[in-house]
């Protein structure tokens, strides 16, 4: 949901299974306590781009036990001094705050251009996935090296699309809504 001009997060749904909401570019100032109430199991959270002034606003998300990347970019908050120290401080859960880590390590996310590569070469076959049965050469030389059994394999993808009909769904009533 990003630079979709979202000014609060009241109406959002209850996605008790979404782990990565991307909320940048918006204008949102305050009220991210609803985030741990309805999302409870995020693991990354993008704010950049969006109205928040201070770090009361950023406290709320200290409910969220799981949440391990933080991005603020481009929010006012940023301009604090010890902001980074002060964010770390406060959201003590979280490894990652602006694509870096305490130490300024880039998250993994974003490294050198040839894991990006690859990266990208698994999100085709994710996107471009046929019928059940039919499976390019390459995949099925991928799975012969695995160490996930047929079961485990098959229980991850079906997770996935259980999570992206939730988030479809929950996302359709919260734009109908607003």
């Amino acid at each position: 949901m990003a630079n979709v001009e979202l000014t609060s997060l009241a109406k959002l749904p209850t996605l008790s299974k979404l782990r990565k909401l991307e909320l940048s570019d918006n204008v949102i100032s305050r009220g991210l306590e609803v985030l741990a109430e309805r999302c409870p199991n995020l693991t990354y959270l993008n704010l950049s781009g969006n109205k928040i002034k201070d770090l009361s606003t950023v406290e709320a998300l200290q409910n969220l036990k799981n949440l391990k990347s933080l991005d603020l970019f481009n929010c006012d908050v940023t301009n604090l001094e010890d902001y980074r120290e002060s964010v770390f401080e406060l959201l003590q859960q979280i490894t990652y705050l602006d694509g870096f880590d305490q130490e300024d390590n880039e998250a993994p996310d974003s490294e050198d251009e040839d894991d990006e590569e690859g990266d990208e070469e698994d999100e085709e076959d994710e996107d471009e996935a046929g019928p059940p049965g039919e499976y390019e050469e390459d995949e099925d030389e991928d799975d012969a090296g695995s160490d996930l059994g047929e079961g485990e394999e098959e229980e991850e993808v079906g997770l996935s699309y259980l999570m992206k009909e939730e988030i479809q769904v929950g996302l359709s009533l919260f734009c109908y809504k607003t």
